[in-house]
Parts: C-alpha cells; sequence; structure tokens
C-alpha cells in the first residue's frame, strides 16, 4: 500500500457496540477513537446505527408476533437513542477534539423538539474541532427498519470539508438510490461513506461501482457481531440469538476512486481497519470519467434536490 505526501489515514471501526446501552456504547467509541488516533489515523469511521448498536431483532421477529416483546425491545433503544439537541453526542465531539479526529458515526437519533417519539437512522460528520459539519437522517428505511425509524429529509444531502477531504455520507441502501448518489457526486465528493448493515459479495460489487462512477473513495462497513456479543439484560436475548451466530459479517472495505480494491473486506473480525488514502485521487480518477461534469447531458437529463428541513411544525 502506497503512501503519498497527501496521504490520510483512516480508520474503520466494525467492533459491537454494547447493544441498547448508550453511555456504554459511547465508552466504547471513546476507547476506540483512542486507538485509531494513536495508530496514526486522522479520520475515524463507525457503522449503521453504531449508537446504541443496529436493531438486527427487527429481522428476527415474525411481523405481528410477539408484540410484547417488540414494544419492550423498542421502549429500551428510545430510552438509549442519541438527541443531539440536548448534548447526546458530546462525549463523541469531546473524543474528536481531544484526538484531533474527523468522525463519521451512526446512530438512533429522538429528536425532543418535536414529538420526541419517532426515532431516525441517522449519521454525523463531526470534524476534529468537535463540531458537527453534517447530520443525515436515512431518507428511507428499509423493509421492517420502517418499523424502527421514521423517514428522513434532504437537508443532509451535503458533502462537507473536513481535514480529511471531502466526505460525504448515504446510509446502506441508500446506495441502491441513483439519484442520491448523483446528489453528492455533484457536489465534488471525494470520500464517500457507506455504513451498513449489508456485507457479502453483492455489496462489495455495490461499493466498487460507486467508486468508479463517482471516481471517489468509498468506505464501507456494518458491525462485526455475533449473537455473544448481544448483553445478557437484552429482553428475550436467548430466544432471539445463539450465541455462536454471526448476525453480521462486518466486511468493513476501502475502494479506491478506480474501484480497485484498497484494504478489506475485514471479514468476521471485531476490529479496526486501516488504510492509507490520497482524497486528491479522486478528482483525477474523474478527467475520464466525470458522471456529473463532462459526462452529464444537462440539456437532457436533470435532477432538482430539495434540501431544505421538514420539520412536522412550524411556530410563529
Amino acid at each position: 500500500m502506497s503512501v503519498t505526501a497527501m496521504s490520510v489515514k483512516v480508520a474503520v471501526v466494525q467492533k459491537p457496540p454494547v447493544l441498547l446501552d448508550l453511555r456504554a456504547t459511547l465508552a466504547r467509541a471513546a476507547e476506540s477513537l483512542a486507538e485509531a488516533a494513536a495508530a496514526g489515523a486522522r479520520l475515524v469511521i463507525f457503522p449503521e446505527a453504531y449508537l446504541p448498536g443496529y436493531p438486527t431483532w427487527i429481522w428476527r421477529l415474525r411481523p405481528g408476533g410477539d408484540m410484547a416483546l417488540s414494544s419492550d425491545i423498542h421502549a429500551r433503544l428510545h430510552q438509549n437513542a442519541v438527541d443531539i439537541a440536548a448534548g447526546g453526542l458530546a462525549p463523541l465531539c469531546e473524543g474528536a477534539r481531544t484526538h484531533g479526529l474527523t468522525v463519521v458515526m451512526g446512530m438512533s437519533e429522538v429528536d425532543s423538539r418535536f414529538s420526541g417519539t419517532t426515532l431516525y437512522n441517522t449519521v454525523v460528520t463531526i470534524g476534529p474541532d468537535g463540531r458537527v459539519l453534517n447530520r443525515h437522517r436515512k431518507l428511507m428505511p428499509t423493509n421492517p427498519e420502517r418499523m424502527v425509524w421514521g423517514p428522513g429529509d434532504g437537508a443532509g444531502l451535503n458533502v462537507v470539508d473536513t481535514p480529511t477531504g471531502r466526505i460525504g455520507t448515504l446510509i446502506c441502501w441508500e446506495s441502491y438510490m441513483p439519484l442520491a448518489r448523483y446528489a453528492l457526486y455533484a457536489q465534488n465528493i471525494e470520500i464517500y461513506v457507506a455504513p451498513t448493515w449489508d456485507c457479502g459479495e453483492a455489496w462489495l460489487a455495490t461499493l466498487r461501482h460507486i467508486a468508479r462512477e463517482g471516481g471517489c473513495w468509498v468506505i464501507g462497513l456494518a458491525t462485526a457481531i455475533q449473537g455473544k456479543d448481544v448483553p445478557d439484560a437484552f429482553p428475550g436475548r436467548d430466544t432471539l440469538f445463539k450465541p455462536d451466530d454471526w448476525l453480521c459479517d462486518g466486511d468493513a472495505v476501502i475502494v479506491e476512486p478506480s474501484g480497485k480494491l484498497h484494504a478489506g473486506p475485514l471479514h468476521r473480525d471485531k476490529g479496526i481497519l486501516y488504510g492509507e488514502i490520497d482524497p486528491a485521487k479522486a478528482a483525477r480518477a474523474r478527467r475520464s470519467l466525470d458522471v456529473t461534469g463532462h459526462y452529464a447531458r444537462p440539456d437532457i437529463f436533470r435532477l432538482d434536490v430539495n434540501r431544505r428541513p421538514m420539520p412536522p411544525v412550524e411556530f410563529t
């Protein structure tokens, strides 16, 4: 793996959270930040819904089945969701500031400014000064995820400047939404981050396609977690999970703008994948194929993106 003067060391964390325990999971995240910083990383990325863990139980509970158990689990998820306006990200922001890191983090978010009830599948980008640079809510939760999360709006479809490059994020199967991808490509994206719960060969092929199509670095990751990583206090744990079952393989990967694998996949490894990337390679890759530049045909095709926030109520 070559290292250039413009290289940035990236840490892709796929360690398990403490499922349904926000405080303990934030503590684990802080440990990973310190570990990554000690290894020389400047950009640290966590999986989809890492805080307080992806709701993997929704793929195991039969729809319309044990409603009491579903309700109990969801209540605990709600209690441990991140309320950004109330300072719920303060420990993570402090960790980013302490170590001088750019951090991308997935979470279940609750917005106490309005109903305080609906949850969102959210990813934030935090700068090394501890400021939240962007918050993106998943536009369309996937299949049974719609029983957990509400749909987001377009306010977070942004690519933001960071000391490690221009970063944009889409969550899991949003990467199968061509127009969402195009909205990021059109903002001179250098690093496309795809936190997910997906893994395997089909997903890897998708990430390689996106890297080639967008002419950008692509970083994908899910949580590597087994049934035995689920805490004892989890409601219905022994019914839902077998200790040795892999709930998700992780498969953290870094893909070059050419579509070539750069690092990973890190398969069934509860650790951190590291890689040195040069963000400037993105612009060089688009010299021959720039899908929102010389390969676009705005006289034929047009995309309008509504990035206005869509609050449920406005008080005047």
